[in-house]
């Protein structure tokens, strides 16, 4: 399947499945509730498939495929005959018609819960946060190759994206944060990453980068790919060598070997190499050449060889837990990811954070296409991610959301009565407003995204 078809289909499946999830919320207490509830449809449009059971709910599969809606019985939306106004929605008591309204999200908080412990009793695999390369604020604070971060401000770490998750909130703010790391000969540091250095607009979505860091599952490995004819290294250098030192200064990674041959260049005289092929170690004899660089177009000094890219490493970390284990690690990973997201609301209207975090459809259907491609753990871990903020955002007290209704009946609960039906229309409208202007913000910056920088 290819990238654009998969990215819609498996944004259509994510969303008939969550958005049916939270319609069956307010169906199923509207139904305790004593309301009766004309239509269930999932998806929008002409009826495909039409079924009604003995209640008299009519269950619809639309053509439309992108959400769904119940519709229950109300005076507001037409008339009701007089033996069947004691199940309108409009004549139940107002803690019954909160309880229906958020029933929604909290049937979306309820499966992000689920999903979750779902996803920890497969195993979510994941690489390791263990540093490959410092750079920059790292390096300046004393980070080290090779050591694996334990622990962020207060935050356990497992994984190099639950490293990532609890750097964001003290990188937005310019905060700075103790991380405690665990070198290979099981030596534990605790030092402080001064994140109030980073420079202004740095990039949000990559902070360990900004910081300097650098994962060791990044890493490529300094493997010879192919020799350049009549350079440096031809005759002396082979397709499949890996690289040991230069000069006598170790090589771990293909990235130290350009700087290294820079180096060694400009003092214009011949090193020796180290290498590993075919399971021996040779020491070669080696001068790079001053050569207009193909790329860059740049004279630099070279060997006259290309490092192969590489291929990312298997998972080797996997967060698992038994049946009983996984349903608090399901209830703290939910409460980590919903304070996570609130915080990250809270600064963007503060502008603390970019409104381009902001995405919208197509992006939800690229992260989705991703996922599934990374496994069923972490799909389910999408599908539990996009659960909750479904939950957060019909929770926000805007007019047509749900939160928007509570906000009515809070007010209600307050003044005693109704809000007027003209102040209703008046609020419906602000909602509509500001819902087409999320919803356009969200969709410039899926169109960003796809524009090649």
């Amino acid at each position: 399947m290819s990238e654009f078809f998969g990215s819609i289909w498996w944004l259509i499946v994510s969303l008939s499945l969550l958005v049916t999830f939270h319609e069956f919320g307010h169906y199923w207490v509207a139904r305790r509730c004593g309301v009766r509830v004309l239509r269930f449809s999932v998806g929008f449009g002409r009826p495909l498939l039409t079924r009604r059971n003995r209640a008299g709910t009519e269950f619809v599969i639309a053509a439309i495929p992108l959400g769904g809606y119940v519709k229950m019985l109300d005076e507001r939306e037409g008339p009701v005959h007089p033996a069947d106004l004691p199940y309108a929605f409009n004549r139940k008591n107002i803690w019954q018609r909160i309880a229906i309204v958020a029933a929604g999200p909290g049937a979306n908080l309820l499966l992000c819960v689920c999903l979750l412990w779902a996803m920890f009793v497969i195993g979510r695999q994941d690489y390791a946060p263990v540093i490959g390369h410092v750079a920059g604020i790292a390096a300046e604070d004393g980070f080290k190759p090779g050591e694996r971060i334990l622990q962020v401000g207060d935050r356990n770490v497992a994984t190099w994206g639950d490293a990532i998750m609890a750097m964001a909130p003290a990188a937005l703010d310019r905060q700075d944060i103790q991380i405690q790391t665990r070198n290979q000969y099981g030596q534990q540091f605790v030092r402080t990453l001064s994140l109030s250095q980073l420079p202004q607009g740095f990039a949000e979505t990559q902070i360990d980068r900004e910081a300097g860091f650098t994962w060791q599952f990044m890493v490529s490995p300094p493997l010879i790919d192919s020799v350049q004819p009549n350079s440096a290294a031809d005759g002396v250098l082979q397709p499949g060598d890996l690289i040991l030192a230069i000069d006598g200064q170790r090589v771990s990674s293909a990235d130290q070997v350009a700087p290294l041959v820079q180096i060694l260049g400009e003092s214009g005289e011949a090193a020796l190499i180290d290498i590993e092929r075919d399971g021996k170690r040779l020491a070669l004899d080696i001068r790079p050449r001053h050569s207009e660089q193909p790329r860059s177009g740049e004279a630099a000094w070279a060997l006259g060889i290309v490092l192969g890219t590489g291929q990312r490493p298997g998972y080797d970390a996997v967060q698992r837990y038994g049946p009983l284990a996984a349903i608090p690690a399901a209830f703290r990973e939910t409460g980590k990811l919903t304070s996570d997201t609130l915080g990250m609301i809270r600064r963007m209207i503060t502008g603390q954070a970019s409104i381009k975090n902001i995405s919208g459809p197509v992006t939800i259907a690229r992260v989705a296409n991703a996922s599934v491609k990374r496994g069923p753990d972490w799909f389910i871990y999408f599908l539990a991610l996009v659960s909750l903020s479904l939950a957060i955002i019909n929770l926000m007290p805007i007019p047509i959301l749900d939160g928007g209704h509570l906000l009515y009946y809070l007010i209600e609960l307050v003044k005693g009565s109704p809000l007027s039906e003209r102040a209703t229309i008046a609020g419906q409208y602000i909602g509509l407003a500001l819902l087409a202007g999320l919803m356009g913000l969200a969709f410039y910056n899926d169109i960003l995204n796809l524009i090649p920088r």
